[in-house]
């Protein structure tokens, strides 16, 4: 072989070497201490790739990234609760509650959740591992997760089924690795992530014989339950009209443009009155569409525009039945902004005034702000973990299969079969996509017997999305959730029956 052509080969060979990956089984180890509601907790982090396995093969076809948080001060596991923690998008990673809600480290933001620089992490005082072990799981593509084996179809991982039976026998795996089978076992999902977790709970229970002990809901969305997509703004028809009008209200009267005699009450006493006019009045006259009276219709258009912040004649440009794109770019136009999305408590600079619809999302944009650096930073810094991958806080999932969403339904057939599972669900009032009232109408329906209404539970916060950004919803929705995992937990010996 002549020279130049072996040199070509060796450095050919050499950037084969060098692909930018992870291998699908690693992990790197530090310990910590940090304080938690004034007292010191001691823990070791793990963060690395645990595989996907084939089935048929039993071969590696995926890199499931995650970060497992230990508390090393208990010696008993046995009584340690353990929480699997996921986003949601459905392509989003887990840096958010990861960085920002119940882990021990937390974004340096200010105390509204605004972005500040320098950018970086500083010791979270409310965090939830004094009281459970966390774990943060990225599906595949999402975060440093990725598809190791190339000849697996992508249907394998992206879809509403599809990805609650892998992460289920992930979960499996990981659990028998780490002995935790004897823990009392949580899981957590955000957004999207409240599709997952639903659907594993009876996933966990039917296939992995791994019975929990709760699921926290974090911004659900509908779960299959009278909504056709997770991935829309809320439910549509006269449902969705009348669900939305109380978010509209929580962020009319943040923006202060309430009448006077509703914007100087508290905030829960005015969601209070527009959630009785929305549920007791505004629906059955959305539901009776085009046989519905003038008078009625103008009425309605009153009571919608006093609860919403606009004008009569805009609500009525719409039939009473206003899309939220509008109403994000309605309610300042006055003033020259928009609303955010996902937090309306964020505000945008459109090109124009005129229009029906935001150029951008201002939450968002503010999110990834703050986001970005400060998890790059984190994982090579502290967690001491090296690679070339790239971080994907949303990562390449689609397309997605969006079919036979069932998860709400699984959930409520998981806690009919486990007299020992609980949910709670927390959500922002200023949350324009996953709207709180949406949430307490997706409770309601969970258990339509209210055989188990004493099983479910409901949290709202001054925020939106995310409301732990905020940090009196910080401290406030990490308490929750340290209570309700401390009331979830049964006395020694107590059975699980009826």
């Amino acid at each position: 072989m002549k020279l130049k052509q072996l040199s070509s080969l060796l450095i050919l060979g050499a950037l084969v070497a060098q692909t930018r990956s992870l291998p699908a089984d690693t992990a790197v180890v530090t310990y910590h201490r940090t304080n938690i509601s004034g007292k010191k907790v001691e823990y070791s982090a793990t963060t690395g790739t645990q595989p996907v396995w084939s089935d048929t093969s039993n071969k590696p076809i995926a890199a499931v990234h995650y970060t497992y948080y230990e508390r090393t001060d208990v010696a008993n596991k046995s009584k340690r609760p353990i929480m699997i923690s996921f986003n949601g998008g459905p392509g989003s990673g887990s840096l958010w509650m990861h960085m920002a809600y119940t882990g021990p480290m937390v974004l340096n933001i200010d105390k509204e959740g605004f972005p500040v620089q320098p950018y970086g992490v500083k010791s979270n005082p409310y965090s939830v591992l004094d009281v459970a072990d966390i774990v943060y799981v990225n599906p595949v593509n999402t975060g440093y997760s990725r598809i190791v084996d190339r000849r697996v179809k992508r249907e394998t991982f992206f879809g509403i089924n599809a990805d609650i039976k892998y992460l289920a026998e992930w979960i499996n795996t990981f659990i028998q690795r780490n002995n935790r089978w004897e823990s009392p076992k949580y899981l957590i999902g955000e957004s999207y992530g409240t599709v997952r977790v639903a659907g594993l709970a009876l996933a966990l229970q039917n296939r992995q014989w791994m019975y929990l002990n709760g699921v926290i809901l974090v911004s659900p969305t509908e779960l299959g339950i009278d909504s056709s997509r997770p991935d829309a703004d809320g439910r549509t028809g006269p449902l969705g009209a009348a669900l939305r009008l109380p978010y509209y209200t929580a962020t009319a009267w943040y923006h202060k443009k309430l009448p006077d005699d509703l914007q100087k009450k508290y905030l829960d006493q005015v969601l209070a009155l527009s959630e009785d006019y929305s549920i007791n009045q505004l629906m059955a006259i959305l539901a009776q569409g085009n046989s519905a009276s003038d008078d009625a219709k103008r009425e309605a258009a009153k009571n919608i525009a006093r609860f919403s912040g606009m004008s009569e004649d805009a609500v009525l440009s719409y039939n009473l039945d206003i899309p939220t794109n509008f109403f994000w770019k309605e309610l300042l136009r006055d003033e020259g902004y928009t609303l955010g999305r996902l937090d309306s408590r964020y505000r945008g600079i459109d090109k124009t005034v005129a229009g029906d619809r935001p150029d951008y999302w201002a939450e968002l944009t503010s999110w990834n702000h703050s986001f970005a650096p400060a998890v790059n930073y984190y994982f090579k810094n502290v967690l001491k973990f090296e690679t070339d991958v790239k971080y994907n806080l949303f990562g390449p999932v689609y397309p997605w299969d969006w079919k036979n969403n069932n998860t709400g339904e699984n959930l409520r057939k998981a806690m009919a079969a486990n007299p020992f599972l609980h949910t709670l669900i927390q959500a922002g009032y200023y949350d324009g996509a996953t709207k709180y009232f949406d949430a307490k109408y997706t409770m309601w329906q969970l258990d339509p017997s209210g055989k188990m209404k004493q099983r479910l539970s409901f949290e709202g916060y001054r925020s939106g999305h995310m409301m732990y950004l905020r940090e009196a919803d910080l401290l406030k929705s990490n308490s929750d959730i340290r209570k309700f995992i401390l009331r979830t937990i049964p006395k020694s010996g107590a059975p699980a029956k009826y």
